[in-house]
């Protein structure tokens, strides 16, 4: 496979995993910015929607400091000046699928083309709060559909593991980034650890990875800070957990590897970041500093995509 075409299939996975990511992070904000003030208090949601993301700087430059609802969700959802918002990343993943048309099957194209023409229907200027949640449903069907079609219709050749190699790193980025935000970023300094609003804070984490029924079936308890990170860093049954996206980017790496007769040094830094995450504990993990356990994952993960990069996509 020509490196280019296998750069267009990494790439068409992580916008569209990331456009799905960035839906989530609007639903959950949406739902913590609409509790009572009786119940937590006035909070930052929405600024802690743009640091998930890893959007406050160039939101910065464009808004100043008016983190607003309607500002945020233009700038996340709908605005051209940023490159990741939700409708760049459809129009970049469409543009690397034209690329790669003959790459894909007839399902995955019509599902990236399909939702690219049902985008213009949307406009933020007009949007309800109503229209905005099915929006972001419209947004996260779109990825699923997506995410399906290639696993139920693609041969398992380089073109399917390049594709899921780049699905899985977006993905290990954005669990990483929204555990790290809620830890530090989203309780004021008036609550404490356990209150009400720390609790649905965590059920709204939860909620925000589809993970909230799995939490319940795998602890059997209430919602607990050290357990939500258990679930969302180290749970290999957890699919978007960190260990089970580093299992997936260890095995289809390998994949590759053996079709190409060579392993590299992409396959040798999933695999120490994988041990890695394998030799953690759950209590050494936040004694040591969660945010700092976390902040040198996204570090190792970002270094990962460049190595990928390197190794075969240029």
């Amino acid at each position: 496979m020509l490196s280019r075409t296998a750069d267009n299939l990494y790439w068409l996975a992580r916008y569209m995993e990331r456009a799905d990511c960035l839906a989530r992070i609007l639903d959950v904000t949406q739902r913590l910015a609409q509790l009572p003030a009786a119940y937590g208090g006035s909070t930052n949601e929405w600024r802690s929607a743009l640091l998930t993301a890893g959007c406050a700087e160039l939101f910065k430059q464009v808004h100043g400091d008016d983190a607003t609802e309607q500002n945020v969700i233009s700038f996340l959802a709908f605005a051209p000046e940023n490159p990741s918002s939700i409708r760049n990343c459809f129009e970049i993943a469409r543009t690397n699928a034209r690329s790669v048309r003959t790459a894909l099957t007839i399902e995955m194209w019509e599902t990236i083309n399909s939702a690219w023409l049902e985008l213009k229907r949307y406009s933020t200027k007009s949007m309800t709060r109503e229209e905005l949640a099915r929006f972001l449903s419209f947004v996260k069907e779109t990825s699923l559909r997506f995410d399906g079609a290639a696993y139920r219709t693609m041969l398992r050749n380089d073109a399917f593991w390049f594709s899921r190699v780049g699905m899985y790193v977006e993905r290990a980025d954005n669990t990483a980034r929204i555990l790290d935000v809620k830890y530090h970023v989203l309780l004021p300094d008036s609550e404490h650890v356990g209150g009400p609003l720390d609790y649905f804070q965590w059920t709204s984490i939860l909620r925000s990875v589809s993970a909230l029924t799995s939490f319940h079936w795998v602890y059997r308890e209430s919602v607990k800070p050290w357990l939500v990170a258990d679930l969302l860093i180290l749970n290999a049954q957890m699919p978007r957990s960190l260990t089970s996206c580093y299992q997936n980017i260890t095995r289809y790496l390998d994949d590759i590897a053996a079709y190409y007769g060579r392993q590299g040094s992409a396959q040798r830094l999933a695999r120490s970041t994988l041990t890695r995450l394998g030799n953690s504990r759950i209590d050494d993990v936040f004694q040591t500093g969660l945010h700092e356990y976390i902040d040198d994952f996204v570090v190792e993960n970002n270094r990962l995509g460049s190595t990928v990069a390197e190794q075969y996509l240029l």
